[in-house]
């Protein structure tokens, strides 16, 4: 179990991401679908962070509801986004709402892709 200060999430590089997946760590995508179905994170399950309304995005008001439909708080949970700045935003909310497992995937599905790690779409 890794201390957190403050509420900071723990951030790795993509292939100690990997590691951590094969381990057993679920894998929460916080892209908006249309990025999820353009290619993922083999195994992702996605739960967008932000949702694009008209020309911005906006927070997901159902994130922290949808998030515990498919894991515990107590869970061991790998967030990823494009190229990490939402999941570190997306991690931090989870840490703040009591989830204890939470590690931010530095670098996105970008660095993932640019590593040649398992997708699917």
């Amino acid at each position: 179990m890794q201390e957190h200060s403050a509420g900071v999430p723990t951030s790795v590089p993509v292939r100690v991401a990997h590691e951590l997946l094969l381990a057993g760590h679920r894998y929460i995508d916080v892209r908006t679908a249309e990025e999820f179905s353009t290619g993922h994170v083999s195994g992702a399950i996605n739960v967008p962070f932000l949702l694009r309304v008209g020309p911005g995005m906006t927070h997901n008001p159902k994130f922290l509801e949808e998030v515990l439909s498919h894991c515990g708080k107590d869970d061991e949970i790998l967030v990823g986004c494009q190229l990490g700045k939402r999941s570190l935003m997306a991690a931090t909310e989870l840490l703040s709402a009591g989830f204890s497992g939470v590690t931010d995937m530095a670098g996105g599905y970008a660095a993932w892709v640019q590593n040649g790690l398992p997708t699917e779409s």
